[in-house]
């Protein structure tokens, strides 16, 4: 297991109070996402206006992956060690980096 990385991770799950959380986040993002729709659908939409809600939504989802990331480095990184999966844990968290 501690050498594997595809297959180390597959039974940690996210803490249910982070998956209620990002959920929550994400549904209201969701919201706003349409709501840009809506007013890029416009013909009189200024530019900085749908900018700036643009960057808004980049902003919700910047902080839904940290509330995710601090959950898994909080429940699963700090620990790993004690479950004898610290190369693999290591290995996925690099991977999961280069996406930030």
């Amino acid at each position: 297991m501690a050498d594997d990385p595809e297959n180390c991770c597959q039974t940690l799950a996210i803490d249910p109070a982070i998956r209620a959380d990002a959920l929550a986040r994400l549904r209201s993002i969701r919201g706003h996402v349409d709501g840009v729709l809506r007013m890029l659908e416009r013909d009189d939409v200024y530019c900085v206006d749908a900018l700036k809600q643009i960057k808004a939504v980049q902003g919700a989802l910047a902080k839904t992956s940290d509330v995710v990331l601090r959950g898994h480095l909080k429940h699963h990184v700090v620990t790993a060690h004690e479950r004898g999966d610290d190369d693999a844990i290591v290995a996925e968290l690099m991977d999961v980096l280069k996406y930030r």
